[in-house]
């Protein structure tokens, strides 16, 4: 998103006295998202967007939040194909490691090592 658009976007929930209220879920959402996106300093951040840490640093609080009880979706669900299995997956006495994830889901992995690939990834 572009950040003047974001600007103006925060500037509607400015007070007068320079306060932001009543931001809502997706504005603080989109805050977040800038601010990870950021590569420069952060105070040059929120110059950029012309408020301070202190009003900002809730609103991105307030989008952390939402992020991590799962209001908005992240990512995807992405499958990857593989050859198929290989011998040294079939050696031992159990072939596939399966993994229940969020909301009841089963993942089947048919080597240790494609589970922990896929674990780093979603970390």
């Amino acid at each position: 998103m572009d950040l003047m658009t974001l600007k103006k976007k925060l500037s509607t929930y400015s007070t007068d006295k320079g306060y932001l209220k009543n931001v809502s879920d997706e504005v603080s959402y989109e805050v977040l998202k800038a601010w990870e996106e950021w590569t420069g300093q952060s105070k040059e951040f929120y110059r950029t967007l012309g408020f301070t840490y202190g009003q900002l640093g809730p609103i991105i609080g307030k989008g952390k939040k939402l992020k991590r009880e799962g209001y908005f979706e992240t990512s995807g669900f992405k499958q990857i194909d593989i050859d198929g299995p290989t011998e040294s997956s079939l050696a031992g006495p159990c072939n596939v490691v399966e993994l229940i994830w969020t909301n009841g889901q089963i993942l089947r992995f048919s080597r240790v090592d494609f589970l922990v690939e896929f674990l780093k990834k979603a970390a």
